[in-house]
């Protein structure tokens, strides 16, 4: 029997329907290679030991793209997905975001939760707020926003959509976060990139290893409650020290 890691914080309450300006620096959709942050503090936090990483993390030759496994090296074990304790007054089935921390919960009965690794906005493009999934899609096309043209003339080659893939920036699977029926542009979704979880690195979006968006996609429902906690901003030493 796995050991159990120490208990997670209570998550709060909703954190508000999401402002304008956040719902305009969700127009930025989360591109590969983008610059890396300092990672999140992981004091206190543990991993399950006995958890077979090797198999939650390995190849999987019968996706549409065959998906490489994951070199653990690259990910800090608290960013490996694994069952918690997680006390909350939401329903199981809602999904919670951490982005200090740098987790996503998957809330389950209990007082438990799966918890994901996952990377976040960088500074000036986090977001925070209240919304529900509104669809799902495996292998999506990304199409860059004008917004993300402008910054980069680059992605123009990309304005009428990137075909699915392993180097497409939305990974294996993506969750298309709405908010009053209307899709706010904002998406959980997959990376290939490992060294981005645990990381402030993204446009805006909530990327998890492709392995991690699988489990999540085929877990969540479309309707099921997202909550993104605001992010607390602290010095580069606060964060060190954790």
């Amino acid at each position: 029997m796995p050991k159990r890691p120490e208990a997670e914080a209570a998550a709060g309450p909703h954190v508000g329907a999401l402002t304008r300006r956040s719902f305009l620096a969700g127009s930025a959709i989360a591109l590969s290679g983008c610059v890396a942050e300092i990672g999140a503090p992981l004091a206190g936090l543990r991993s399950e030991p006995d958890f077979d990483y090797a198999e939650i993390y390995g190849p999987r030759p019968n996706e549409r793209f065959p998906i490489p496994a994951v070199d653990l090296s690259r990910i800090a074990p608290p960013y490996r997905r694994q069952k918690v304790p997680f006390t909350t007054g939401e329903p199981p089935g809602t999904i919670i975001v951490d982005p200090r921390l740098r987790f996503l919960y998957f809330v389950e009965p209990g007082n438990t939760a799966t918890r994901y690794g996952v990377g976040v906005g960088r500074a000036g493009m986090e977001w925070s707020g209240t919304a529900e999934i509104g669809r799902k899609q495996a292998w999506p096309t990304w199409t860059p926003t004008a917004d993300m043209i402008e910054r980069d003339p680059r992605n123009a080659e990309w304005a009428d959509g990137m075909e699915p893939g392993l180097n497409n920036p939305l990974g294996a699977r993506a969750l298309y976060i709405y908010q009053d029926g209307v899709d706010t542009l904002y998406r959980l979704h997959g990376s290939p990139e490992v060294d981005s979880i645990g990381r402030a690195v993204s446009s805006g979006c909530i990327r998890l290893l492709n392995q991690d968006v699988i489990d999540l996609y085929n877990r969540a429902e479309v309707g099921a409650t997202v909550i993104v906690r605001p992010t607390v901003r602290e010095s580069v030493t606060d964060l060190v020290a954790g």
